[in-house]
């Protein structure tokens, strides 16, 4: 794992992997390392992903402040990073939180971003949004793991966590909703994020100050960047009516909805998730 020293002196580290156009990745949470990002399954066969540790990740160091995970402290990481790697213009892919970092990265920077690819996110949550998203939650309700799942899911969204080992293991709880199907292959995904250990100041933060309130909306028409949309046609929190507010707010912007997936697409469909962004790039499709 490479690293860099930021401008007030904490290490941001990040891995590279795979051979060609570089794509920098920053993955969601808030408060998750890179190493749920994988090789977003199989894209460094295309592309040079550059995998960030958000700050207070993984091989990231914390700020010294506490509360200092704001959004735009997010987007000052992302062109530190770009100042380090030496590029003058960025394909950024966001995921999740990740993508709200991007969107909000791309509409302050928009001279420096070629491409910008967003992944199960969102612009903003709006009331509306609460509804589905509770009736999304008990379309899961005869599934064996149900009763656990929604219990560690209300208390990560009601704070109810002191350490990040505790939010460590509401998060593994709930993650099945977070996939339409829970089955062998995203019990074997999950079972692979065990210890890695996720960064409670800032989730919480989020959860409570930030998750209602912020905005996107606006700061979209800034964005100039060509811009693909993908998210999951069962996405729990950031589905297709997500996609379609990030989609009306661009000029110039491409939406991939994909069937039968819920929020991670790169697990759940892999070689559907792949292709679209391949094409975006306008990389080689896999052999």
């Amino acid at each position: 794992m490479e690293a860099l020293t930021t401008q007030d002196g904490r290490r941001l580290a990040y891995e590279r992997t795979g051979s060609g156009p570089t794509l920098i990745c920053h993955g969601g949470g808030p408060g998750f390392s890179s190493l749920y990002l994988g090789n977003l399954r199989g894209l460094d066969d295309r592309l040079e992903l550059v995998l960030l540790d958000p700050r207070g990740t993984g091989g990231s160091d914390r700020p010294a402040d506490p509360r200092a995970y704001s959004i735009d402290d997010y987007v000052g990481d992302v062109e530190e990073l770009r100042l380090d790697l030496g590029l003058e213009r960025i394909n950024l892919f966001g995921h999740s939180h990740g993508g709200i970092v991007a969107m909000a990265y791309a509409a302050r920077h928009p001279d420096r971003v070629e491409r910008l690819i967003l992944a199960s996110t969102l612009a903003r949550w709006a009331p509306e949004q609460e509804g589905a998203m509770e009736q999304a939650i008990a379309s899961h309700r005869d599934e064996p793991w149900y009763a656990d799942a929604k219990a560690a899911l209300d208390a990560e969204q009601a704070g109810k966590f002191e350490t990040d080992e505790e939010l460590a293991d509401l998060a593994l709880r709930e993650f099945p909703f977070y996939f339409a199907r829970y089955g062998d292959k995203e019990r074997a995904y999950v079972e692979s994020l065990r210890g890695d250990t996720p960064n409670a100041d800032t989730l919480r933060l989020f959860n409570q100050e930030i998750f209602a309130t912020f905005d996107l909306r606006s700061a979209l028409e800034k964005i100039t960047a060509p811009t693909l949309v993908v998210t999951g046609a069962d996405d729990f929190i950031t589905g297709p009516a997500s996609a379609a507010e990030i989609e009306q707010g661009l000029a110039d912007v491409a939406k991939v909805i994909i069937p039968g997936c819920g929020h991670l697409v790169f697990v759940e469909a892999p070689e559907a998730f792949g292709e679209a962004v391949a094409s975006f790039l306008g990389v080689p499709s896999a052999a």
